[in-house]
């Protein structure tokens, strides 16, 4: 169990059946009445974002979370299979449970798994990947990094947005977080 007001950013509870992540968290003690702690909290596994008010020092239970380091490996039909890093054991998990995080899973990549009770939460990636653009309009002489951009697909089968200078078999480096280009990856 854990009390609101012990809430920090990242701290992981159990509302409804549901794993909750505290993403803010603001202690109000007005002039007139009790205290309280006003918080948005995001849903581990749907992604939802709500705000909620606890009573100050209300308790609530505290989820615990597995994290284990496995290592991506290959697709069998609609199932990913990982390797776990301490015990090589494999686990299959498919499109659904890693949402649309799927798009940027390349071979080897490491990832963390959240687990609460037996159950698959989240998938996390690195914050960024290197990936190779398979498909893109050509670039024309003059194009500049501040001229503007257009779509690529990538050798997952992303897709993002990147500057008019990217052509095709260039490497480039993605923000997996907000799914944005950050830069071409120096080939060495």
């Amino acid at each position: 169990m854990i009390s609101s007001n012990d809430f920090r950013p990242g701290v992981s509870i159990v509302v409804n059946d549901g794993v909750w992540r505290v993403i803010e968290f603001l202690h109000v003690k007005p002039g007139k009445g009790s205290a309280f702690v006003r918080t948005k909290l995001k849903n581990v596994k749907t992604g939802n974002v709500v705000e909620r008010t606890f009573r100050a020092g209300e308790t609530m239970p505290q989820a615990n979370l597995e994290k284990s380091a496995m290592q991506y490996t290959y697709k069998e039909g609609d199932q990913f299979v990982f390797m776990d890093m301490e015990t090589y054991e494999e686990s299959r998990l498919s499109s659904q449970e890693i949402g649309d995080r799927v798009k940027y899973l390349n071979e080897g990549m490491e990832v963390n798994i959240l687990r609460w009770n037996d159950q698959i939460l989240e998938v996390e990636l690195p914050n960024s990947v290197v990936l190779e653009v398979t498909q893109t309009d050509p670039g024309v002489k003059g194009d500049t990094a501040t001229g503007g951009s257009k779509p690529a697909i990538l050798s997952t089968g992303a897709q993002i947005m990147v500057p008019l200078f990217i052509s095709v078999g260039e490497r480039i480096r993605i923000d997996t977080r907000e799914d944005k280009y950050l830069g071409r990856e120096s080939s060495n």
